[in-house]
């Protein structure tokens, strides 16, 4: 298709492309594929169904299901949050209908009021502000006056939105709200104590304590009688405190990293500026700026819009796409952003929002089970009922060779002699036997053991924070340490994400940097300068000491900084004409195009994007002198000549192309929605090539991915000359003279069969030229062979493939919030040596969990070993009750927090990966 229209993303594509997915994960609907004679402690490490996660609860033996559970998902409370969100969204749908209902009633009569007190310099109530957005009520929103009274009213300028001070801030906030929810409190110390004290073998023994010391202190006096009772005790109430002391610090932990996840930044226009604020920062009178994959922070109405498509499902729980436009201008907070972009007015924040209610409904946790918990509750299943078989038999030997007279004291005297033997003596001494035999249990069933990896998990999580990574799903950290594979971004993650235009050619003429148009007619770069400033989802902020602030994507500021460099003036470029239509930029046809009015009669459409693209479109060329050529089979291969020399340089080329429209051939504003912008019998205008530095760091990250066995590939949108380049630069390519399956392009490689794509996907190093559908394809194909792959990704479209990966890495800076909610771990900062440093973390909770399992397993055979042969052999254990909790404490508790915190080693990146089924129990 290098000539042919490609069709523009709509929501359409958007929706089957989800269902797609949704259709090859059968786990995501909770449909368990797998047989029921399917071991119970396997499960997956994302998108595990319902009836698996009940299924190993049910097979795994628990002493106390409170301890052992505490941190796994709760399915009861899961349900109940899903109960929950249909009640308000239920209940919001009934308030509104009763609403429209009253208000329909209240015009027929004549006799509607407004609230007598409005808030001090306002034109309008929180209540009504609240009632007009939740109705989604058109009427009310025009009897303000549109978008533009209701901006009035709220003291808000449309172009640069409120003035942003304290003061004016405060004032907002004071009254209509802040953009907060109250969030449920966490759990007190004093539950987290009472909790361990369920354990049902900590209880018996606290029995056997009581009834030790009474009969003690009644058979040998208080000065030597409470010895045993008091001992016993005191070593339960120590296991108990340390138990409760440990799980108060996971809590505070994971509160903290789900505050860090929910502070979402925002881009809001205020004085003129767009700056990145805090969700929870926005005021009722903010201008929101939204693009594709932003969350919507607040409820509010659309000012402007260009193909604005929002995706409601999170709030009315349907998966439909919704287009937003004047006439339909109404967002709800929680929404996201599926195609387009635009600017929305808040209207109501906090509780006033249904997301609002919803989000203080619910209580967020970090609750999960992990692949690793559930197998070492297998393993921890398996001990404990070897643990209990042996201390039955322990009991039934102590109490056999009690009762028959073979157990004697210190001094050689018999211990029951029938008919002799006191009975509370006979009691005293059946006591002693069933608190061994208990404490053998103790000991035998390693609680600790799935603890030990939420231990390990939740200090790798506070550690990896500090390398710049926010995990979002506790099963992330584990299995980073099985991958063997990483797909990674060019631009941002293997690059700085610092574009800047370094050579050109417009209108056959070539601009070095600083470029200079003296050469070129006012026609010429009239042209160029409009698309420039027409053609972008960036800003220029021109201050008034004459500094310019850019914002927008690094693409955007790299083109919008070299306009500027061409004498741009942006704010009257702007002015010059007014968008009609706009085609926003997409990963899968790499342009952006948009049509604007620059007379009463004449429409200009502006396209830029991939080079080699947009070139296959253009069938003619501008001259300097503003004369039209045609483009020629020569001209098409010197345009190509120069758009590789530049990739070879590690250039992205963009190229800015346009056509002459009349007004007429312009659809009817109604029909303009669905309008597909013409992008065929294009006009060359020029070319822009455009530098991104490799990350200094990267090159050695690489290596030291390749010396662990980590293979890392390279999937991008650039061409393969730019690709080659840059790959080479990175290390990722060693030989200059690489193979065809080495580096190939994304349509190549999705023309292959299933079975041919897996034996080519083994081979690919660099990936060029690739759409999101690409990436999916690979880390499927990946998948199938065994690979555990991890994928980073920062674009909407990438949520598949972020989704359907092992481990998927969304990027914290230039992210979409689809990308980062479909993703397992946040790089903060953008960087792949950041990436590494998670694998390095994930190997370092392998290696710490072997460690504490072979403690484990050394302690608890040696100590039943010991027990059963002295129990067998002579009628009395060698280590006594208090002895043996004292080693459960050691073993269990102090031992998980001294193992399994153990800060990784370089020696972990000399090891080959564990891979998908590596062992837990050895290295």
């Amino acid at each position: 298709m290098a000539g042919g229209q490609q069709p523009e993303a709509s929501p359409g594509r958007y929706q089957r492309r989800r269902d797609e997915i949704d259709d090859d994960c059968a786990d995501v609907l909770g449909i368990d594929v797998r047989g029921p004679d399917a071991d119970p402690f396997d499960i997956p490490a994302k998108r595990a169904p319902v009836e698996r996660l009940r299924r190993w609860r049910q097979a795994a033996l628990v002493l106390n299901a409170s301890r052992r559970f505490r941190y796994t998902l709760d399915l009861k409370k899961e349900e109940e949050k899903e109960q929950i969100r249909r009640k308000i969204r239920a209940h919001a749908q009934v308030i509104r209908a009763a609403l429209l209902f009253k208000e329909a009633g209240e015009k027929q009569n004549g006799d509607r009021e407004l609230p007598e007190i409005l808030p001090r310099g306002f034109g309008i109530g929180e209540e009504q502000l609240t009632v007009m957005t939740r109705d989604h009520n058109y009427s009310a929103l025009q009897e303000y006056g549109g978008v533009k009274g209701l901006a009035n009213l709220l003291k808000t300028n449309l172009e640069k939105g409120i003035h942003g001070d304290e003061a004016d801030l405060s004032c907002r906030a004071n009254a209509f709200g802040a953009n907060r929810y109250p969030r449920k409190k966490g759990r007190s110390f004093w539950v987290f104590l009472w909790e361990a004290c369920q354990d049902m073998t900590l209880v018996i023994l606290i029995v056997a304590a009581v009834i030790s010391l009474v009969l003690g202190i009644a058979t040998e006096g208080v000065k030597e009688g409470w010895y045993d009772g008091t001992s016993i005790a005191f070593a339960v109430f120590l296991v108990i405190l340390v138990t409760a002391v440990s799980d108060y610090k996971q809590s505070l932990q994971f509160q903290h990293l789900n505050e860090e996840k929910q502070n979402i930044q925002v881009e809001v226009i205020r004085g003129g500026r767009r700056i990145q604020v805090s969700i929870f920062d926005i005021v009722v009178g903010d201008v929101v700026a939204l693009k594709i994959g932003d969350q919507v922070p607040a409820d509010g109405v659309v000012i402007s819009s260009h193909s604005l498509a929002i995706d409601e499902s999170s709030m009315t729980g349907e998966s439909k796409i919704v287009m937003k436009d004047q006439k339909t201008p109404f967002l709800m907070a929680g929404c996201k952003v599926a195609d387009g972009y635009g600017t929305m007015l808040v209207t109501a924040v906090g509780l006033n929002t249904e997301w609002g209610l919803l989000m203080a409904s619910i209580s967020e946790d970090n609750n999960e089970e992990t692949p690793l918990q559930v197998r070492l509750n297998g393993v921890a299943t398996f001990i404990g009922i070897v643990g209990l078989s042996v201390a039955a038999m322990v009991l039934v030997v102590l109490f056999a060779r009690y009762f028959s007279g073979h157990t004697t004291n210190s001094d050689g005297s018999v211990q029951f002699v029938k008919g002799r033997t006191s009975v509370k003596s006979a009691i005293f001494g059946s006591i002693k036997i069933l608190t061994v035999a208990v404490t053998i249990v103790v000991v035998a069933v390693p609680e600790g053991l799935p603890l030990a990896v939420t231990l390990t998990l939740a200090y790798s999580m506070r550690k990896m924070m500090a390398d710049k990574a926010l995990v979002r799903r506790l099963s992330a950290c584990e299995t980073m340490g099985s991958a063997t594979t990483i797909c990674s971004d060019k631009t941002g993650t293997l690059t700085l994400n610092q574009m800047t235009v370094v050579l050109s050619t417009v209108g056959g003429v070539k601009l070095q940097a600083p470029a200079n148009v003296d050469n070129l007619s006012p026609t010429v770069v009239s042209l160029l300068l409009e698309g420039v400033a027409q053609n972008t989802s960036g800003s220029v902020f021109e201050a008034q000491d004459g500094s310019v602030e850019i914002t927008g994507s690094p693409t955007e500021k790299a083109i919008l900084a070299w306009g500027l460099e061409l004498r741009m003036k942006f704010t009257e470029e702007r002015s010059r004409s007014a968008i009609i239509h706009v085609s926003p930029f997409n990963s899968e046809k790499k342009r952006a195009g948009v049509a604007v009015a620059v007379s009463d009669s004449d429409v200009h459409v502006h396209w830029k994007g991939a080079a080699e693209i947009v070139l296959a479109l253009c069938t003619s060329w501008i001259g300097a002198d503003g004369s039209i050529h045609e483009m020629t089979p020569d001209k098409v291969n010197q345009l190509r000549k120069f758009i590789e020399d530049m990739a070879e340089q590690s250039l992205r080329c963009i190229a800015f192309a346009y056509r002459n429209l009349d007004l007429e051939d312009v659809p009817s504003e109604e029909q303009r929605i669905n309008w597909q912008l013409p992008d065929n019998d294009l006009t060359l205008i020029g070319i822009a090539g455009m530098k991104d530095p490799c990350r200094p760091e990267v090159r050695e990250a690489v290596e030291l991915c390749k010396k662990a066995g980590v293979k890392v590939r390279m999937v991008t949108g650039d061409n393969l000359k730019t690709a080659r380049a840059i790959a080479l630069e990175c290390g990722i390519l060693e030989d200059s003279d690489a193979s065809a399956q080495a580096i190939i392009e994304g349509r190549v490689f999705r023309a292959y069969n299933d079975t041919e794509r897996e034996d080519v996907a083994e081979k690919i190093s660099v990936m060029a030229r690739s759409s999101p559908n690409d990436k999916l394809l690979l880390v499927k194909a990946l998948k199938k062979r065994g690979h555990v792959v991890a994928v980073t990704g920062d674009g909407t479209n990438d949520a598949p493939a972020l989704h359907e990966a092992d481990i998927g890495l969304a990027m914290g800076i230039q992210g979409t919030e689809v990308a980062k909610e479909s993703s397992d771990i946040i790089i903060l900062d953008d960087n792949f040596s950041s990436v590494v440093k998670v694998v390095r973390w994930g190997r370092s909770v392998y290696a710490n969990i072997q460690k504490f399992i072979q403690f484990q397993l050394t302690v608890n055979v040696a100590a039943l070993v010991i027990n059963v042969v002295a129990a067998v052999s002579s009628g009395n254990v060698p280590l006594n009750a208090v002895q043996l909790l004292w080693v459960n404490l050691i073993m269990d508790t102090l031992g998980a927090l001294a193992l399994a915190t153990e800060p990784p080693t370089d020696q972990l990146m000399r090891r080959p990966p564990v891979g998908r089924r590596g062992c837990v129990t050895f290295p």
